[in-house]
């Protein structure tokens, strides 16, 4: 079965072929990185209308490197929740008038499903039921996945997402955005030991996050610097601080996985190419005699390909969807 994909949910206008969700024919991803750039962040009317300028051409060059038309399509998925409404809203409308015009099913997709399933794509022999950390710049969730279309959440941050913190904190160190990447690179060269930064807990909540407090005090350290004159080793503060909320992260992951007798564990989102977090949950599971799979680096972020996967899983489950699909700014990963 192949499968035509689109996602817009953020800053990336992206569309794909994937067959029987695992194998793809084609992946394109117009990415408004540059120009967001010059605001520090994502501005949501830009992308919308970047959104609506591309989906056509990115569409169109999806197919032809599939080397299909829409004859040879099976069905449609789409993102159509969580995400910047009015970016969502673009892609769920132009597969819905596709959908209407070829008669294809239209399958409707979760974003952070989308994710997780970017690991049948790089590991073809993964299979439910594992336990995923989903990490990204809005989300940062433990989810057990029972099944490829049932889910429950474990854990999930009680305030700001992994990818945000790393995001704020290398902003304030003057890194162009995204920013998250940028800081992992020039932590590699500093030591994580340098600056106690707090690793904050949730009483009674073991699986939960909360990256507000650590974010907070990186942003206090460089600010109280700066205002005395003191000049601090920045590779030095991005290790300090990565190593911070990558201890968080496998901590309660590894808790998790550790009380729920599960040993095949998983992780996804943009964060998820983060270099100490892949190093550090490779070696723990090695340790631990746990399988451990992670997508490669090219799906770690926003891409169709994604989608695809899970839009297969969803329409074998019969999870399809009519012209009155709407998008949805925020919806659990358990709908």
């Amino acid at each position: 079965m192949k499968i035509l994909a689109i996602e817009s949910s953020c800053d990336e206008t992206a569309a794909a072929v994937v067959e029987d969700g695992r194998k793809v024919l084609s992946s394109v991803v117009a990415s408004q990185v540059e120009e967001h750039r010059l605001y520090g962040g994502v501005v949501p009317e830009i992308a919308s209308r970047r959104h609506a300028e591309a989906i056509v051409p990115v569409v169109s060059e999806a197919l032809e490197q599939a080397e299909l038309t829409l004859e040879g399509i099976d069905a449609l998925a789409v993102t159509y929740a969580p995400g910047l409404i009015g970016a969502l809203l673009v892609g769920v409308n132009f597969a819905k008038g596709l959908s209407l015009s070829t008669g294809l099913p239209l399958v409707p997709v979760h974003h952070l499903r989308s994710h997780i399933a970017s690991n049948y794509i790089s590991n073809n022999k993964l299979k439910p039921p594992f336990l995923c950390l989903v990490v990204s710049g809005g989300h940062s969730h433990i989810v057990m996945v029972e099944d490829y279309t049932k889910m429950k959440i474990i854990g999930r941050t009680r305030d700001d997402a992994a990818g945000e913190a790393f995001d704020k904190a290398a902003r304030t160190m003057g890194m162009p955005y995204p920013g998250g990447i940028e800081l992992d690179k020039v932590a590699e060269s500093g030591d994580p030991h340098a600056f106690k930064l707090p690793h904050p807990t949730v009483h009674d909540a073991p699986y939960d996050f909360s990256f507000s407090g650590l974010k907070t005090a990186v942003i206090n350290l460089l600010h109280n610097s700066a205002q005395k004159g003191v000049e601090l080793n920045k590779a030095d503060v991005c290790a300090s601080f990565r190593y911070a909320v990558v201890d968080c992260l496998c901590t309660n992951f590894l808790k998790a996985a550790n009380d729920l007798n599960v040993d095949t564990l998983v992780i996804a989102g943009g964060v998820s190419a983060n270099s100490l977090l892949r190093r550090t949950l490779s070696q723990e599971c090695e340790k631990r005699g746990f399988k451990f799979y992670m997508p490669g680096k090219s799906l770690c972020g926003d891409n169709a390909a994604m989608v695809g996967a899970q839009g297969y899983y969803e329409y074998i489950a019969g999870k399809t969807a009519g012209t009155d699909l709407n998008a949805y700014a925020t919806m659990s990963i358990e709908e």
